[in-house]
């Protein structure tokens, strides 16, 4: 038998400038809602696989690209077919909003975080988001307590 290992991929939670974040339908997920990303390349550094593969998915350029979280995905039956991920999750801003969707993306919308939630989403972009709003809410309300 063929030695298999789990896959390491990249995908962000982007924020545009009204504060909206981009959620997409893919083919990869069975129909469930989730954000742009894919698998890392050898040679590549997460950083620059995540800013190609927004480019290749969605034709947007990031910036603020900064870790969020990380998940595993394994052997999981939300997607298209048996694999085992390693995600690395970022969070990042687009200044563009306007989406030139690849081959992978069926819709997709610029929605406010807690829109976001009532998307039927995969399991990972739904933790993603809470752990966005968490931290996002965390940092409003230790700043009007200090006022």
């Amino acid at each position: 038998m063929q030695k298999q290992f789990p896959l390491t991929t990249v995908g962000a939670l982007v924020v545009n400038t009204s504060g909206q974040v981009l959620i997409v339908k893919t083919t990869k997920w069975k129909g469930a809602w989730g954000v742009p990303g894919g698998k890392v390349e050898w040679g590549e550094t997460l950083e620059a696989a995540l800013l190609r593969e927004f480019h290749e998915e969605v034709g947007l350029e990031l910036t603020q690209v900064r870790f969020g979280l990380l998940q595993e995905a394994v052997l999981d039956s939300q997607f298209v077919k048996e694999a085992h991920f390693i995600l690395v999750n970022y969070y990042a801003f687009s200044a563009g909003e306007t989406i030139t969707p690849n081959e992978e993306i069926e819709e997709w919308a610029w929605v406010t975080p807690k829109q976001a939630l009532d998307y039927p989403l995969n399991t990972y972009t739904r933790v993603l988001i809470e752990d966005y709003l968490q931290k996002q809410f965390g940092i409003i309300d230790y700043n009007l307590a200090g006022k």
